[in-house]
């Protein structure tokens, strides 16, 4: 073997030696929750549910995390995916003990919303199977629509034959695809009844939202989201409100660009237990997933206790820009400006 291949190999090993070290030495298990995947309305195939949610994660918190729950997006929550892919992942779970130091939910889209489902049920799931309920510490919910999207309300619209065109060509760029007969956990998605679904739930672990307000589509959806949103999920649900409405941020003291002035249309109330930590008008909804350094990240809130000694921080500085009467100031992450969001978040998690 040459110098070159010996040097190459032995960079890989330390790679994938520096990701395994920083993994375990995490005080809590990592476990993701995948959000909504338009793929499945038309190939509804069981036997792909858990290649569809390995290729979810592979950019990047596949490699990180400890177990992950599937779900198919052409069933329903309180149908066949809680009795048929929830309750086993999580009776499973409980009976190797997975949980025991405590686990932390990273939560995508969707996942907001099974993952709130799972924390109102589980304990109760378990116990009457004789078995220990999972010690769910926090969850990280990115880009959550566990508050719905509009853009649900609009494709099963679509489906029903009550919209115009303009409609069904947003609905069409989300997608990636028509509107089909099977909708599935679109009409769980419907802002109304995602809200309706375990709204309360009687567990007080934290729910920890990072948020994001960029573009796709070529703005295609972002007509039909109120307030700031990431081009799926606007702020009202991404933030945890507990009421639908335009929000500009998730803080009513800071933007989604980290500037530091009054924002009349931030957040004022939120869902018990919903703590809106970071946000970033650089990231749309799916780079928050990714290793991609997309631009600068601000806090709503830089840090919060998760359990006794432990908690979940992000180190922030201030900087001025503008001149004279237009000085503004500004709060960012550090080291965000060349850090993915996913990144940060990781680096969060207790040790």
């Amino acid at each position: 073997m040459n110098l070159i291949k010996r040097i190459l190999l032995s960079s890989f090993v330390l790679t994938l030696v520096g990701t395994s070290v920083g993994a375990n030495a995490k005080a809590y298990k990592t476990v993701l929750v995948h959000g909504f995947q338009s793929q499945q309305l038309t190939a509804m195939d069981p036997r792909k549910i858990d290649s569809d949610g390995e290729a979810y994660w592979a950019e990047y918190w596949g490699g990180l995390a400890d177990e992950r729950i599937d779900w198919p997006s052409y069933e329903r929550v309180e149908g066949k995916i809680a009795s048929d892919y929830l309750w086993p992942k999580l009776r499973t779970m409980s009976e190797q003990g997975v949980c025991q130091p405590g686990c932390i939910f990273l939560t995508h889209s969707t996942g907001d919303l099974i993952t709130r489902y799972i924390i109102d049920n589980q304990a109760n799931w378990l116990e009457n199977a004789g078995l220990e309920p999972l010690n769910i510490v926090a969850t990280f919910d990115v880009a959550g629509a566990g508050g719905g999207s509009e853009l649900a309300d609009l494709a099963v619209n679509v489906a029903n034959g009550l919209a115009n065109p303009v409609v069904e060509a947003a609905v069409r760029a989300w997608l990636g695809r028509s509107v089909g007969q099977t909708l599935g956990v679109l009409n769980d998605l419907k802002v109304n009844n995602a809200r309706q679904i375990a709204s309360f739930p009687g567990d007080r672990t934290p729910r920890l939202r990072f948020v994001a307000d960029g573009d796709l589509y070529f703005n295609a959806t972002k007509l039909f989201l109120p307030g700031i949103d990431d081009s799926v999920v606007a702020a009202h649900s991404a933030c945890g409100a507990n009421q639908v409405a335009a929000f500009d941020s998730c803080s009513v003291h800071v933007g989604m660009d980290g500037k530091l002035t009054s924002q009349d249309d931030g957040v004022r109330h939120f869902l018990p237990y919903h703590y809106p930590m970071l946000m970033s008008d650089n990231y749309d909804h799916y780079s928050v997933i990714l290793n991609q350094a997309k631009g600068k990240v601000t806090t709503a809130n830089t840090s919060i206790n998760v359990a006794p000694n432990k908690s979940v921080a992000f180190s922030t500085y201030e900087e001025e820009k503008g001149f004279w009467l237009w000085k503004k100031k500004y709060r960012y992450v550090r080291q965000s400006d060349n850090t993915s969001m996913s990144a940060l978040l990781f680096a969060a998690i207790p040790e």
